[in-house]
């Protein structure tokens, strides 16, 4: 896995070095012709400067506010170079107006506001979802056409995972005797109706596991916890389907933008939904909102003389591992208020899957999970300074560089924009297995027992039965 991917010149900036990009710079060491000179990292965190010591890259320790992230930034940038955010509350729209300025590609793994812009209480829950978040970053790309390539949210979810849904369409309509060849966003989303995809979860099951247990006032967590926490205190987002029935009582449009999407007047976090995966069958997860729900199902939909005829239902559906579900529940308990002690696994799991994928419900032939089954072992195989979780977000992070520099010249775009194939092709090989598996479950599985309950057995797919609480 040493060969190089794509011709750079350029440096690299890193702003942020949590678990992701110290996942994601063994990879760009062996994919891109990059030496360590060429590497710069700017985070707010002291913590893991032994990690970049030991591949001689300079170490900016800075925390990146709204008053200094120009004097800090545009010394460092060049045209050519490459300004990869794997942070948290640093506002992804100022920093690809200024990439633009500099003639620099950018890329992030989520569309991030300046610190307190997720819980920020005097703005409406609209106007700090995720939906305008993403209205305002695409409105910024439809006011400057062209210019370098700014990709938004490419990681595994978001990111690659629109990669598996148009495989896993495919793989559907091949099985169906359908011989489908979209090449526009209109024959994807003209596909999806034929198919009768109604809903699409990002079904994601962790079951990494240690012996140190989560003790009591910490969150632990396989992944970024300042990001988990941040994005699962947001409001509960889907992308709200045509073939929905039953409006939930506590849900809210939004007056701007695509219309794609609604959100709920409560947090993610507190937001349980129905999912199946193949090797952990029915679960609960957590309807944490992503920005894979509003863009996939805004790019699947269907308009004929101007009206919306066609449009799945999206949303995540993630059980983390276990001691991440206890912190959730006991942030919740605490009413929100963080833990004072923030643990971030890798080292010490002992064993364990992330289970990471798509899952099409309402073609005849029964649902349908397409995606990766990445182990621990494998992953920390395949590269170090990983977990499971992590090597799946870095893969995503990888083939989105490797397409926005062979690609440089896009503009704003989202992963729904990149080619499947060659996405799927770059990210593979850290993926684990990458499998597709059909399930005859359906959300009225095993239903009105032990108590009686409001559901619609006419239509298994409808939210009103997917949702938990």
């Amino acid at each position: 896995m040493e060969n190089k991917l794509a011709n750079f010149t350029g440096k690299i900036i890193f702003i942020g070095f949590g678990s992701i990009a110290k996942g994601v710079l063994p990879l760009f060491l062996r994919h891109l012709p990059l030496t360590p000179d060429r590497i710069r990292i700017i985070a707010a965190d002291p913590d893991n400067e032994e990690i970049a010591s030991r591949y001689n890259i300079p170490y900016h320790q800075i925390r990146l506010t709204e008053s200094n992230y120009r004097p800090v930034l545009e010394p460092l940038l060049e045209k050519g170079d490459f300004l990869v955010n794997l942070s948290v509350f640093v506002s992804s729209i100022a920093l690809i107006e200024l990439c633009r300025e500099k003639e620099v590609l950018y890329i992030d793994t989520s569309i991030e506001p300046w610190e307190g812009g997720y819980t920020d209480t005097s703005a409406s829950a609209s106007a700090r979802s995720n939906y305008a978040l993403r209205e305002a970053a695409l409105e910024f790309g439809r006011k400057n056409p062209g210019g370098p390539t700014a990709i938004v949210c490419q990681g595994a979810n978001p990111g690659m995972v629109s990669g598996f849904l148009k495989q896993a369409l495919l793989n559907v309509a091949k099985d169906n005797g359908i011989d489908a060849r979209p090449a526009t966003r209109e024959d994807w989303a003209t596909l999806a109706r034929q198919l009768d995809i109604r809903v699409i979860h990002v079904a994601e099951r962790d079951t990494q596991n240690t012996s140190v247990r989560k003790k009591r006032n910490e969150f632990v967590n396989t992944w970024s916890i300042d990001g988990f926490i941040g994005e699962g205190l947001q409001p509960a987002e889907l992308g709200w389907g045509t073939h929905e029935k039953h409006w939930p009582k506590d849900a809210g449009t939004h007056s701007f933008g695509c219309q794609a999407a609604i959100y709920l007047n409560q947090p993610g976090a507190a937001t349980q939904v129905r999912s199946w995966t193949p090797m952990e069958g029915p679960y609960h997860g957590f309807l944490i909102t992503h920005s894979e729900s509003i863009s996939i199902a805004d790019y699947l939909t269907v308009r004929e003389n101007g009206e919306v005829v066609y449009r799945p239902t999206v949303h995540y559906a993630y059980h983390p591992s276990d001691d991440a579900v206890l912190s959730v529940h006991e942030l919740a308990g605490k009413n929100w208020q963080e833990q004072p002690v923030k643990r971030l696994m890798r080292d010490e799991i002992e064993e364990g899957v992330d289970e990471l994928g798509v899952l099409l419900m309402g073609n005849p032939k029964g649902v349908y999970w397409y995606g990766s089954h990445l182990g621990i072992d494998e992953a920390r195989k395949s590269a170090p300074y990983n977990n499971a979780t992590s090597l799946q977000v870095a893969a995503g992070v990888l083939a989105g560089v490797i397409w926005a520099i062979r690609n440089p010249g896009l503009g704003v775009i989202e992963p729904d924009d990149i080619d499947h194939e060659t996405m799927l092709e770059i990210a593979r090989p850290y993926l684990g297995e990458v499998i597709g598996s059909y399930g005859e479950w359906t959300p009225l599985e095993n239903r009105n027992w032990p108590f009686e309950e409001d559901i619609d057995p006419e239509d298994p797919f409808q939210f009103k039965n997917i949702r938990v609480k």
